[in-house]
């Protein structure tokens, strides 16, 4: 029954917005939470949907977790996340959630703390 999990992790609102960010590169849930505008808890709460769904994996460094796209996805999440990618230059949220992420990555970029782990610098990630 993967299939069930699959679609579980597609059929909310959130989800793929968490989707449509990650299918960029990966972030830290303190960013996710930034650029969605939705509290941690509840972040959390759909991460682990997508991670219980085989849709998500997760990597601490220190105090971060770090989120990302399965590195060898099922062919059926794989079939869907082109679907989604297809709609994200449609869709007003997801194209709205990419500028804010865009800008989210130019501000941690241009703004790094010297007291981050190596691991985040290199992706790219920090939080603020």
């Amino acid at each position: 029954m993967q299939f069930l999990r699959v679609y579980q992790c597609l059929c909310d609102e959130t989800r793929l917005r968490i989707l449509n960010l990650l299918l960029e590169g990966p972030l830290c849930v303190c960013h996710l939470t930034e650029i969605l505008e939705i509290p941690q808890p509840k972040v959390s709460r759909h991460l682990k949907g997508l991670r219980d769904g085989g849709a998500l994996e997760t990597e601490r460094c220190c105090n971060w977790t770090i989120c990302r796209l399965p590195k060898t996805p099922n062919a059926l999440l794989e079939a869907n996340l082109r679907c989604l990618q297809d709609l994200r230059t449609e869709e007003p949220q997801f194209k709205a959630d990419l500028v804010k992420r865009e800008q989210t990555i130019d501000r941690i970029l241009n703004h790094p703390g010297e007291d981050l782990p190596a691991q985040i610098r290199s992706l790219g990630l920090c939080c603020s």
